[in-house]
């Protein structure tokens, strides 16, 4: 029961983290103005994994971008994925990157997030994506997957 409350927690601040990276670029502003006005209306309040994410993404969004890119195919560019597409990408590769959290989980989560607030082609097009870059990171940082 503890496991699958933890999990539920995270999945909660995934989504919050979401919601701020994915409402920052629609108002072209800022995610750390975003972040700061959420966490000071304080209703729901803002979880620490939740602070940890947006934070994390946007100290390391040039990286996360360039992996997301890289495992791009055709004429596909960061630009031109839908804002959840991308903002999901790079939620779930910096977990990748720079948290605990097994690849497999943070796939899995991004996935079915997209599939409840993307469009039906999502789920599949992100876990390719995520896929191919999360074997990429491995690849560029073998040993040194887990730094923060």
């Amino acid at each position: 029961m503890t496991q699958n409350r933890d999990n539920s927690t995270r999945t909660k601040a995934r989504k919050r983290a979401l919601d701020i990276l994915y409402e920052s670029e629609l108002r072209d502003r800022p995610g750390t103005d975003t972040l700061a006005e959420r966490i000071g209306l304080g209703e729901p309040p803002v979880r620490p994994f939740t602070i940890e994410l947006v934070n994390g993404v946007l100290e390391h969004l040039d990286e996360l971008d360039a992996a997301i890119a890289a495992a791009l195919t055709g004429t596909w560019t960061v630009d031109r994925l839908a804002h959840v597409d991308r903002n999901l990408a790079r939620i779930a590769l910096y977990e990748i990157a720079h948290t605990d959290t097994p690849p497999a989980v943070a796939i899995s989560e991004a996935v079915g997030l997209a599939a409840e607030y993307s469009t039906p082609e999502s789920p599949s097009f992100l876990n390719g994506v995520l896929s191919a870059a999360a074997q990429r990171l491995a690849v560029a940082t073998p040993g040194d997957s887990q730094q923060t």
